[in-house]
Order: C-alpha cells, then structure tokens, then sequence
C-alpha cells in the first residue's frame, strides 16, 4: 500500500486502562514487558499511546521498542525500530496521564503481529493495566533490559496477561477504515473479541478494526474505593468518557452490567458488598442510557449486548435472575440504541434460559467457555463488521 494512500490515522488495537490487583510488590525495576499484538489494519506508519491513568506517581519508560513479532516471545530483529516521544527515547508519564509517540514509519499488514517492548530501569508503579486473555492475547516480562533483544532470555522471562500502559496502537491507513469498540467487564476481557478479531479478518472487507476496552469486575452505577477490591475498577461514569474514545471509531458495542446485579451481598456477609449497592432495573437502564447518550455525542452508533445466564453462579437468587431479565428484555426492545445482540440467547439453554447452554459454561456458571466466547463472536451481526 503506497504512502500517499493512507491519510488517517485509526486504531488497530486498543485496551482499556484500569487498576492492576494489590500486590505486596507492587513496584517493579529493571523490567522489560513485550506484547505482541495482532494488527488489523495494514498502513505505512504506527504511533504507540502509553496510558498512566490509574498511577498514583510519574512513571519513566526508560526505552521503547517496536517490531515485527516472530514465534513466542521473540521479534525480527531487523525490524526492530525505537518508538520516541518528543524525539526523545525516555519520557515520564505523569499520575492520571497518557502520552502518544512519535509517529514510527512502519508497514504493517492486516492480519500480522507485530510487538511493543518497553523497559522500565527505576522503580515504577505498576498500576495502570488490565488482565486481558484470549487466542490473541499474550505478552511477557523479563529481568533486565531485553526491549531490543531477538528472544527474551528463557531463564529470565515469563508470560504475562497484565498489559500495563499500552492502551492504543494506531495505524496510518487508508481513508475509509475505522473502528469498532467493544465494551466491558471480565467477559469481555476474556476471548469473544479475539474471537471477533479472527472473524472480522477472515469476513470483514479490510477497512475494520476490533479496539477491545474491558476491565473485570467493574459495574455499570459503583466502584470499589478500598484496596481489597479497587482492582474490579471503576464505575462507568468515569471509564466509559475514556473508553469510547479510539482514533475513528464509528461504533460500540456495550456488553456490561452483570456485576451491578451479582455483586451485593450485604455487610454480614462482606464489608464491603452492602445491600445498598443493588440497583433497580430503572436505575440500569439508566446507566446504559448514560453511554448511549455518551456515545451519541462521540458520534458513534450503540449496539447493546444482552447480559448472561448467571444461574449457578455462588450469589445465584430468583431476585437477580429477575434483575438480569428486565434489563435485557429493555436492551431488546429500546430504539434508543442501534440495536440488541443478543449475547444472552446465543449461549443460554432454549429450555432453561436461566443458564448456559451444554457446553457454554466455564464452570464457574458466570463466565463463558472457548466455545461459547465464539458463539459469541458469531452472533455479531456482519454489517458491523464491514465498513
């Protein structure tokens, strides 16, 4: 694809930014993530966005890299390009900031992986980062500075699901490509968007890219403001301004809500679960009218995914399930949305809707099996894939 083709710079990867898990360590030093990435777009140049949103301090990226992706954690070294900002290969990201690069003369294929390395020499607050899974979603860390290394060295390197920082991958692409978001909880941050990456790939018309933007645990109306919990990330009036936003996107879709209905459980049981977390079904509907409402004023069109069976699930009762019901039978029936995917229906068994169909339960009788997240994939309607 010539130079002069491509115009716009759009996202072909995207994540969302939310708070990693407590941990004792929850510094790191002289450490090198790589994560290799699946693009989805082809175009001539590439810019990395590094997002410190959930930080409580400054973090510095001591180096930048960015290649080709070979096998496992390796890169082909004769790709390999050093990602600047300001023409500077350090920068520091301040608390509650984000900083895009400098853009990189890259050609890249739809279809390729490509890989990000980043090396942190100093102590860095390991904060801002999802925990993400998936056919496609992968990375590694290694002790010491391995960002321009060929292979990571076995003896000192490990896989990883945390992404930290690496919120975006923008493209230089041609004019009429775009993007589609898909927003959510721990559903969505596990498989059914690599599923619809695979999918868009193989049956979309070359102009569309998959921007993944799911944090576990969260809710739609609350958050959790301690450190036992703070790690199920925060309510939807604060992630969904951030999350909607990708370099041009048209389109999101919403798969959230569960963990509003699942959560509360009341103080004898968790301090921290009261009975006054548990919304109405009107006070659902209007969070979900909240990011409609929000994506209208990003221009963008809303589909509204239905929410799962949950029975089985440890905190299972008649009154969630009824909960659970209302809201979706609203997703199916509003035309203040785009449209309804009906997520729920795809996977749950005809016969006892309250409940995944054989073989579509993870085990936990609340998150998907590998089958079920590609059904899910499945029953987003084509058009949304093509431009």
């Amino acid at each position: 694809m010539s130079e002069s083709t491509n115009t716009k710079w759009v996202d072909a990867w995207g994540n969302a930014v939310s708070i990693a898990a407590r941990r004792p360590e929850n510094y790191a030093k002289n450490l090198t993530l790589r994560y290799p990435v699946r693009m989805m777009l082809s175009g001539c140049a590439v810019r990395i966005r590094l997002d410190n949103f959930c930080g409580t301090e400054a973090i510095t990226i001591t180096s930048a890299n960015l290649a080709k992706a070979g096998e496992g954690s390796s890169i082909r070294s004769e790709s390999l390009h050093t990602i600047t900002f300001g023409g500077k290969e350090t920068v520091s990201i301040p608390a509650g900031k984000a900083i895009t690069s400098d853009p990189i003369p890259f050609e890249v294929t739809a279809g390729e992986d490509i890989a990000v390395s980043l090396y942190f020499a100093d102590f860095t607050e390991m904060r801002s980062a999802v925990l993400i899974t998936g056919p496609l979603s992968r990375g590694f860390f290694a002790v010491g500075n391995h960002a321009a290394a060929e292979t990571l060295p076995l003896e000192l390197s490990n896989k990883t699901s945390w992404f930290y920082f690496l919120s975006d991958i923008e493209v230089l692409t041609a004019p009429q490509n775009r993007a589609v978001i898909c927003y959510g909880d721990s559903i969505t941050a596990q498989a059914w968007p690599d599923y619809l990456i695979q999918r868009t790939l193989q049956l979309g018309d070359g102009t569309t890219s998959i921007i993944r933007r799911a944090a576990s645990g969260t809710r739609i109306l609350r958050q959790y403001d301690d450190i036992t919990y703070d790690s199920y990330g925060l309510r939807g009036e604060i992630r969904f301004p951030r999350e909607a936003l990708a370099a041009s996107a048209d389109t999101v879709i919403i798969q959230h809500g569960i963990n509003d209905i699942i959560h509360p459980v009341g103080t004898d049981v968790n301090p921290f679960r009261p009975w006054s977390d548990l919304p109405t079904a009107e006070e659902m509907i209007n969070g979900l009218r909240m990011y409609i409402r929000i994506a209208r004023e990003y221009g963008l069109k809303v589909y509204l995914g239905t929410l799962l069976p949950i029975e089985g699930w440890r905190t299972y009762a008649d009154f969630r399930e009824k909960l659970r019901c209302t809201v979706n039978d609203w997703m199916r029936t509003t035309d203040e949305a785009d449209g309804c995917i009906d997520f729920d229906r795809a996977v749950c068994d005809p016969e006892h809707p309250s409940r995944f169909a054989e073989g579509y339960d993870s085990g936990d009788h609340l998150h998907p099996s590998p089958l079920a997240y590609q059904r899910m994939a499945q029953a987003v309607p084509e058009e949304i894939l093509r431009n």
